[in-house]
C-alpha cells in the first residue's frame, strides 16, 4: 500500500490554509486529501485505489502546466471504512494542514460524516470514488459533494436484473448493518420485487464477529435459491459466506460490488465457484487507456481503480479550469470539465487536458469510468457482470 506521508510533515509543508486559497505560484505545492479505508471491511480493495490517485498527481505535476508550474501531491488518510469519528478526525487534520481538495471517501457512512461534520462547514469540495449511499443525493451539501459512481439505487436494479436473467425467482439477502448496507439491501429489494421475484428474509448483520453460525441459520430457515450478500468483502460479508459454505446452508452467492475481488475468492476457495455478481466498470476504451497508463504499478480493471482516478483528474482539471485551487472557484468548474462539449480526454492525457485549459479550450473528461455527471453530482454509472470461474472473478457482459 502506497503510504501516505506524515500530517506533520504536511502541516510544515503548507504552512496556512490560505497558502491554497488563490492562483497558485510557480514552484508552490498543492495538497489533496485521499480519505479511504486502508484499514477495516475494504482495506483489500482501498490498497490500489490509494495508489492510483499517485498516478493522476505525478500526470499533473509532470506536465509542467498545472497552475503555471505547481506540482501536487497526494496525502493519504484513514477512515477504517466504516469508523466515522476516525474519518471525520482524518479529514479535520488534512484540512488543517492545508489540503485543497478531499478525494473520498469510499463508503457511505464516512462519507456522510466527513462531508456534514468537516466538508461543508470549511467549503471544501469532495469528490467519492465509491460512496454509494442515495441518502447522499439528498444531502444539502452546497454544491460541494461529488462522486464518480452510481448510487445504490442504480446497482440495486442491475442486481436484480442479473438475478432475473439467470432465472432466479427467490433470494434470502444479507446486509452490514450500516448506511451502505442498509441502502444497497432496500435497493436490491425493490427493483427483485418489482421484476416479480421473493425475498424470503432481508437481515442485517454485524461486522467483526466470530461466529456468523446463527446469522446464517436464520437465513437457510427463510429459504432461498441463491444468498446475496451486500456486506464487506474483508469482514461480515467474508463471515457470512465462509460460514454458509460450512453449513452447507447456500451453495451460490449474489455478490454486490463491496464483495467483488480477488481476495474473496482465495479467502473462501472452490466454494465459491459459480457465484455472480456486479461491479462499476465498462469495456470503454478509456478503461483500456488506463490499464495501459497503470501499467505494473496497479491493475486498471480493479474495482474502483477507474473512479478514484478519474475523481483525481476531475479535481486537478477543475483546479486548471478555474485557474485557482481555492475550493470555492474550482468547485463549480467540476461539471464543465466533467461533462460535454469539449476536447474528450482519457486517462494518460491529463497533462494534454491541462494545456488546453490553460490556452481556454473546453474539455470533456472521459476518463476511465465514462465520466458524466448528472442530477446532484454523481455518476450515472455502468456495471461490468462477473462470475466466479477457476478461481477468479471473470467478466461475461456489462450493464
Amino acid at each position: 500500500m502506497l503510504e501516505p506521508k506524515s500530517i506533520s510533515r504536511m502541516a510544515a509543508t503548507f504552512g496556512v490554509v490560505a497558502a491554497t486559497a488563490g492562483v497558485a505560484q510557480q514552484g508552490e505545492e498543492i495538497g489533496i486529501g485521499v480519505l479511504l479505508g486502508f484499514t477495516g471491511p475494504i482495506e483489500s480493495l482501498a490498497a490500489p485505489m490509494g495508489t492510483v490517485v499517485k498516478l493522476v498527481t505525478q500526470e499533473a505535476t509532470e506536465s509542467g502546466v498545472f497552475l503555471g508550474g505547481a506540482s501536487v501531491t497526494s496525502y493519504l488518510a484513514d477512515t477504517a471504512c466504516t469508523d466515522n469519528a476516525l474519518a471525520v478526525a482524518s479529514a479535520e487534520r488534512l484540512l488543517a494542514a492545508g489540503v485543497a481538495g478531499l478525494i473520498g471517501g469510499a463508503c457511505s457512512g464516512a462519507t456522510a460524516a466527513v462531508l456534514k461534520n468537516v466538508a461543508i462547514p470549511n467549503g471544501m469540495v469532495m469528490i467519492s470514488p465509491g460512496a454509494s449511499s442515495p441518502n447522499l443525493s439528498v444531502m444539502e451539501d452546497k454544491g460541494l459533494f461529488f462522486r464518480t459512481v452510481a448510487p445504490d439505487d442504480r446497482e440495486g436494479q442491475v442486481m436484480a436484473d442479473v438475478l432475473i436473467d439467470r432465472g432466479i425467482r427467490s433470494i434470502a439477502l444479507t446486509y452490514a448493518n450500516n448506511d451502505y448496507g442498509v441502502g444497497m439491501s432496500d435497493a436490491i429489494v425493490s427493483a427483485f420485487e418489482a421484476s416479480g421475484g421473493e425475498v424470503t428474509i432481508n437481515a442485517a448483520h454485524e461486522d467483526g464477529k466470530a461466529d456468523y453460525s446463527a446469522d446464517v441459520a436464520v437465513l437457510a430457515a427463510a429459504g432461498g435459491e441463491v444468498l446475496v450478500v451486500a456486506g464487506y468483502i474483508d469482514q461480515g460479508g467474508l463471515g457470512i459466506v465462509r460460514t454458509a459454505l460450512d453449513l452447507g446452508a447456500f451453495d451460490t452467492f449474489g455478490l454486490p460490488s463491496t464483495m467483488v475481488g480477488q481476495s474473496l475468492v482465495e479467502s473462501v476457495g472452490p466454494g465459491l465457484e459459480g457465484s455472480f455478481g456486479q461491479v462499476a466498470g465498462n469495456e470503454s476504451q478509456g478503461l483500456a487507456m488506463l490499464a495501459e497508463r497503470a501499467g505494473d504499478e496497479v491493475d486498471g480493471t480493479l474495482p474502483y481503480v477507474a473512479e478514484v482516478y478519474d475523481a483525481t483528474a476531475l479535481m486537478i482539471l477543475a483546479m486548471q479550469a478555474a485557474d485557482s485551487a481555492d475550493p470555492a472557484r474550482y468547485g463549480p468548474k467540476i461539471w464543465d470539465v466533467a461533462n460535454a462539449p469539449g476536447v474528450k480526454i482519457f486517462p494518460g492525457e491529463l497533462a494534454r487536458g491541462l494545456k488546453l485549459l490553460a490556452e481556454g479550450v473546453e474539455i470533456d473528461y472521459v476518463g476511465g469510468s465514462e465520466v458524466e455527471l448528472i442530477g446532484p453530482g454523481e455518476s450515472a454509472g455502468s456495471f461490468r457482470e462477473v462470475e466466479v470461474r477457476d478461481g477468479s472473478f471473470v467478466t461475461i457482459g456489462y450493464r
